[in-house]
């Protein structure tokens, strides 16, 4: 029994410590503020690759016809200019827009590929800390450690395994065009280049389409890791709850709001009174009375400055009665809580107040 009772709390400890929890908004937070989210590196070289040669199969014949006309321009044309500062500058011009049209829509599509990759992943997100020095990183022992975990293991696997992948891809539509392969010696250069540019922008496409594959089935497993590091034990999920609801401001906020409903659970209280007692302008106080229900008038509203403002709005747009009573304002504001009965040295004084509204109004309580 003695051994059972000593046991007993060190494995409530261990199963408190094992991190078996989900990870709270908090802790995603704080992980996501130090840069840590869950991405796949390889999703965007692989989606930019396949735009690329997507882009080529689209434009690659302006593409080739734009650079044959700068080679024309430049063996046929430009030689003969002679060397002045004026040709050199037309000679530049030229060559730079002409280039920008086979560089320009490359670039263009891989830089907003990659924007818009990354932005799917990781949303909009802006951090220094994984840029801060931190001496634990420059440690030989800890580097050398890092170079052999689970993790390096496996990324070396996925490249090898990409590397496979993309070969045999390659060798298999490359094999299928093997009788064009042997026929282009007989075959004119226009139509060596037009066979190499199809095959390669094939080979590209369908390269490119298996990168993607294997960079979702990567995503998966990144946001697998992701979510498994970032694991709370019960302890930590407690600690978390203690600290936020320790936070002054959090605390501060959750009081403002509790003010809030309250005075909105007020203020649609006040059309029910039967008369509001004011100093007239510092104190507002509603009074109900229902004899049925209640055993002396109740206090249902009160409020001092603006809120005495808002409650005399509030009747007077009801039609309540409004009565000044300076004394009694007062004493009924200090003395009753919202909620409680009159007390018995207040209830002949407001009992006259309410006999006299009935009177105006013609009722009989």
């Amino acid at each position: 029994m003695n051994g059972l009772k000593l046991r007993f709390p060190l494995d409530l400890q261990y199963f408190n410590g094992e991190k078996t929890e989900k990870a709270t908004p908090r802790k995603k937070q704080d992980a996501r503020r130090k840069g840590q989210v869950a991405k796949s590196t390889e999703l965007s070289p692989a989606i930019t690759l396949t735009g690329v040669f997507f882009l080529l199969m689209m434009l690659g014949s302006s593409m080739y016809d734009t650079f044959l006309r700068i080679m024309r321009e430049s063996l046929s044309t430009y030689l003969r200019w002679d060397v002045t500062q004026e040709n050199l500058r037309v000679i530049a011009s030229q060559l730079t827009v002409e280039s920008a049209k086979i560089v320009g829509p490359v670039l263009a599509v891989s830089i907003v590929i990659a924007l818009a990759t990354n932005y799917a992943q990781v949303g909009v997100l802006f951090t220094t800390e994984p840029l801060q020095i931190k001496l634990e990183k420059l440690n030989p022992i800890q580097g050398a450690k890092r170079l052999f975990t689970l993790r390096s293991l496996v990324e070396l696997l996925k490249s090898l395994f990409k590397m496979a992948a993309g070969i045999l891809v390659a060798y298999t539509l490359l094999w299928d065009a093997k009788d064009q392969l042997i026929k282009l010696s007989l075959t004119s250069l226009n139509g060596v280049l037009a066979f190499v540019a199809h095959e390669t922008v094939k080979v590209g496409l369908y390269v490119g389409a298996l990168l993607i594959l294997l960079a979702a089935f990567d995503y998966l497993y990144q946001r697998y890791e992701y979510e498994k590091s970032l694991r709370m034990s019960k302890q930590d999920i407690k600690d978390e709850y203690k600290k936020t609801e320790g936070d002054p401001l959090i605390k501060s906020k959750i009081r403002e709001r509790q003010r809030q409903m309250a005075m909105r659970r007020m203020m649609q209280e006040i059309p029910k009174a039967d008369v509001i007692i004011t100093n007239p302008t510092h104190y507002a106080v509603a009074i109900r009375y229902e004899a049925s229900t209640m055993s002396a008038p109740t206090v249902i509203a009160k409020g001092q400055d603006y809120i005495a403002l808002k409650i005399r709005e509030i009747a007077r747009k009801h039609g309540i009665v409004t009565m000044e009573n300076k004394p009694l304002a007062r004493a009924l504001y200090s003395q009753v809580e919202i909620g409680q009965q009159i007390p018995e040295e207040l209830f002949k004084a407001v009992a006259e107040v309410l006999a006299y509204v009935y009177k105006l109004q013609g009722k009989v309580r």
